[in-house]
């Protein structure tokens, strides 16, 4: 079982902290801005662990940070810490979902689609390119120059890029610290804004209420693997069984023709001995 840490050692590329700390807007601006090179007005207040589903058959999501700016732009935002190989596709199935709740019913104007940006951050090199960031929009092949302008935009960040001269200062900074959210690095960063944001953090995890909810939220996942755990035990040895039953029923099955086949053989055997004694016998008379 994996130790837990504690809060007060969790960095902002660590769920819980990630989520607790963009409860708050202000954080969720700096991010915005700093990532984007703008300045960033939400509309409303952003949402945590929002959930998404097309359908009750369809696969729900759950978005890490959803947020909506004055010219309505959408930004979903996620701390990636483990690749899991699957990020790219994981982000299309992000972008449809979220493209599928932005037209009420029995609107037709594809125009009033909102631009959506998708965001993850990664302490690794998905593309192994080496830089901080990858942006990624439609364009046309055969003329590369050419974008498709469908307002859908997906960015993935590296926190170990080694390009500095292609991204700013601040967001390399920004990345530094998300990966780990001490003093030490907060201390090295020149940005005004990330300090700012560090001492949100700090208070964050000086916070006893966060401190339970961390614990309880902790004891939950815990339960959840352990349940997962056993019922996947159980889901064994039901196929064990089942498996031991069926070369059982096979074994019996397989007796029974062997054994009629003996029979068979025996009672032929049988008939050509008789045959060939009443011949003898026959020919013994003559």
């Amino acid at each position: 079982m994996n130790q837990r840490k504690s809060l007060k050692e969790l960095n902002l590329l660590d769920k819980f902290l990630f989520d607790e700390a963009m409860d708050d807007p202000e954080n969720v601006k700096t991010m915005l801005d700093i990532i984007l090179s703008q300045n960033t007005n939400l509309k409303h207040p952003p949402q945590t662990e929002k959930e998404q589903r097309t359908s009750t058959d369809n696969r729900q999501i759950r978005l890490d940070v959803y947020a909506i700016d004055e010219d309505d732009v959408i930004y979903e935002v996620e701390a990636q810490k483990e690749n899991t190989h699957n990020l790219p596709k994981r982000s299309r199935l992000y972008q449809g979902i979220i493209d599928s709740k932005l037209l009420p019913p029995g609107v037709v104007d594809f125009k009033l689609l909102n631009e959506v940006l998708i965001v993850l951050i990664m302490p690794f090199d998905l593309f192994g390119y080496g830089l901080y960031r990858y942006t990624f929009q439609m364009k046309c092949e055969e003329v590369p120059e050419l974008k498709l302008d469908d307002g859908a935009t997906r960015i993935f960040l590296n926190t170990r890029g080694k390009h500095p001269e292609l991204v700013s200062p601040e967001l390399i900074e920004l990345l530094k610290y998300m990966e780990r959210s001490t003093d030490e690095v907060s201390g090295e960063c020149k940005s005004k804004r990330i300090q700012e944001m560090h001492r949100r953090v700090c208070q964050i995890k000086a916070s006893e209420k966060t401190e339970v909810k961390y614990m309880q939220s902790w004891e939950e996942r815990i339960m959840i693997k352990q349940e997962g755990i056993a019922e996947g035990r159980i889901e064994g040895e039901k196929a064990l069984l089942k498996s031991l039953i069926e070369k059982k029923m096979a074994k019996k099955i397989f007796c029974r023709a062997n054994f009629g086949n003996v029979r068979g053989r025996c009672f032929r055997s049988r008939e050509y001995y008789e045959r060939n004694t009443e011949r003898k016998e026959s020919v013994r008379n003559c």
